[in-house]
């Protein structure tokens, strides 16, 4: 097989190299996109993810998280019994916020003290961080705990009816600094590449119907699938050269933090590639057309991977028939696969799910791709 698919690639490689044109394209595109986006883009945020580490567990502490969930912007999401299980809910995005209450907060409440809890802050996603640290200004601002919080049997002098204080403490996360470019550009990053990938696939596949070209690879020896090979891994090593240009721009210009393995980001970026190349395929067996077929490319890959992906607007503000849809859109895992490995330095002991459906996706499109496009050449 080796043997039939080469010459196929080397006529594809030849191809993008003789138009330098679409050489450019395919090379520039995806570092001036994330240039404009990046520089250019600089929402209410609503039920943002909360894991609660109470070690009081009194009733002070309970009436504390009721008074931060009755409202709209936070909902308890997972509640733990030690710091360990409380790093794991923020690592794997369970919770975006994590409160702490200390062992004496109902002490010190029943003392007339200060009574300081911690809030820690993921980071990874500057919009809805700087938006939840804002909130819990507010409500900390607003909750005012007198002695009628407190349980009957903790003894409080009359006097003490007033309210006592508490001091919040907040930590963020794997972006301390809240910049807006660790956040953007790791999703940039999944949105172009998709993109680029199925739109590079279905146009090529369009042109040589258009050139008239494609009937003479059919009357050759290839069979569909070797062919389908032939035309996808030359885009599979142009996507990964993009990547590293981008991933260059993203450290070196924008001062993006890499914190996790370079080797399963490029891994992730092969498995995304290939299944954007799988759409680009199956689009190209649909339509003889440049036109329709950039046209489809773009509603299939922009679009999902702009608003469906978590990118612009968190997926738990949507309403639950569009959350449903959104499990069908890659980009939505491999958002959370490059923004793990960059800002949180987090392995495949976390990522693995998002890893699965990356895989499955690709192998699916690939497969339904290699059935179409035979169907076609048949």
């Amino acid at each position: 097989m080796t043997s039939r698919v080469w010459p196929i690639m080397q006529k594809e490689f030849l191809e993008i190299w003789r138009d330098p044109r679409n050489l450019g394209f395919v090379l520039a595109m995806p570092v001036l996109m994330l240039l404009l986006y990046g520089y250019g883009i600089s929402s209410d945020v609503k039920w943002v993810p909360l894991v609660v580490y109470d070690r009081d567990g009194r009733s002070p502490a309970r009436e504390l998280v009721r008074r931060f969930t009755s409202t709209e912007y936070f909902v308890v999401t997972a509640q733990v019994g030690n710091l360990r299980e409380f790093r794991r809910a923020i690592d794997t995005g369970q919770a975006k916020v994590g409160l702490v209450i200390p062992e004496d907060f109902s002490q010190n409440l029943a003392a007339g003290r200060p009574a300081p809890i911690q809030f820690v802050v993921d980071g990874s996603d500057s919009n809805t961080a700087s938006i939840a640290i804002g909130n819990i200004a507010a409500i900390g601002k607003s909750t005012e705990l007198t002695p009628r919080d407190l349980r009957p049997q903790i003894l409080v002098a009359p006097k003490l009816e007033t309210p006592l204080p508490i001091e919040l403490r907040t930590w963020v996360w794997y972006n301390p600094e809240l910049k807006s470019s660790n956040f953007l550009i790791p999703g940039l990053t999944a949105v172009i590449l998709m993109m680029l990938a199925a739109m590079l696939t279905s146009l090529t596949v369009a042109r040589e119907w258009e050139r008239g070209t494609m009937e003479g690879l059919i009357a050759s020896p290839l069979r569909p699938h070797e062919l389908m090979i032939g035309k996808i891994l030359p885009y599979v090593v142009i996507g990964l050269v993009d990547v590293v240009f981008i991933l260059l721009v993203a450290v070196f210009l924008f001062r993006v933090p890499m914190r996790g393995s370079l080797t399963l980001l490029m891994i992730s970026s092969t498995i995304f590639l290939l299944g954007g190349l799988g759409i680009g395929l199956f689009i190209s067996a649909a339509t003889k057309s440049v036109q329709v077929a950039f046209q489809l490319s773009t509603l299939a890959t922009m679009l999902p991977a702009l608003l469906l992906s978590g990118f612009f607007y968190p997926i738990e503000n949507m309403p639950p028939i569009l959350q449903a849809i959104t499990t069908l859109v890659p980009a939505r895992y491999f958002l959370v696969v490059i923004r793990g490995i960059f800002l949180k330095g987090v392995g495949l002991a976390v990522l693995w799910r998002e890893m699965l459906f990356l895989s499955a996706f690709a192998v699916f499109m690939l497969i339904a791709s290699s059935a179409r496009f035979k169907k076609r050449l048949e």
